[in-house]
């Protein structure tokens, strides 16, 4: 037990934090909800994490991920993560992959040595992806579900993916899990009513709003944290 872990023994207990120092977690997308559920993970006392995401920081993730600032931006997320993990614990062990998450690169990048993944990512083929081949691998995975439009971080909650509603990215998860065989499925997702956005030209400038108005959902810097904590709490 290193000594900024004091306070954690105090109330898990040490034989529960030395178990946490040899465990391994990969976090999928270092966003709004996996920026931090990683650090909240590593200030915890996990001894060793895996960062998998492709994106640089943007002005726009300044809003709600704990790693983008002005001086970040343009840098690699699991770099910027990694750096700032490690001076949080010096003597964590971090591995980075600044690679997108395909159904190819599967096998690469999941491993049995892991011992929980965080599925924190968007696009729902990589989603599905990480789930079937966690399942299939025996491998623990907790999955979050849509934390933009939203605005309410009491309306989240942990249940099972065929015991959801209202989320609209639970409802096609639960569609595609149930046709792969997938039985189980432990989410965290919000039973807000998402909000429906309307933009105008003037909402994306120097941006093509013809093709991405409808693809860009609101955010907020109390939402996404949320559910990445919540999530660190049940790894």
């Amino acid at each position: 037990m290193f000594d900024f872990e004091e306070r954690t023994g105090l109330l898990i207990g040490k034989s529960a934090v030395e178990k946490l120092n040899n465990s391994c977690v990969a976090v999928f997308g270092i966003g709004g909800v996996g920026s931090f559920c990683a650090e909240a993970l590593v200030r915890a006392g996990i001894g060793k994490i895996v960062l998998i995401d492709s994106d640089n920081v943007a002005l726009s993730n300044i809003n709600r991920q704990i790693h983008a600032l002005h001086s970040t931006i343009g840098m690699p997320k699991v770099e910027v993560m990694a750096a700032r993990i490690k001076d949080i614990n010096p003597n964590i062990e971090v591995i980075t992959y600044n690679e997108f998450y395909s159904p190819e690169k599967g096998e690469k990048l999941i491993s049995k040595d892991y011992d929980y993944v965080v599925d924190a990512v968007d696009t729902v083929t990589a989603k599905i992806d990480i789930v079937v081949r966690c399942s299939e691998n025996n491998i623990p995975v907790i999955s979050s579900m849509g934390a933009g439009n939203k605005l309410n971080p009491a309306m989240f909650e942990v249940a099972d993916i065929y015991e959801t509603s209202v989320c609209p990215l639970a409802k096609v998860m639960r569609y595609e899990l149930r046709k792969r065989g997938i039985k189980k499925l432990k989410v965290v997702y919000s039973k807000e009513t998402p909000i429906k956005i309307n933009l105008s030209d003037q909402d994306l400038p120097n941006e093509n709003t013809n093709v991405k108005k409808h693809y860009i959902p609101g955010s907020i810097s109390f939402v996404p944290p949320v559910a990445g904590l919540i999530i660190a709490g049940e790894v």
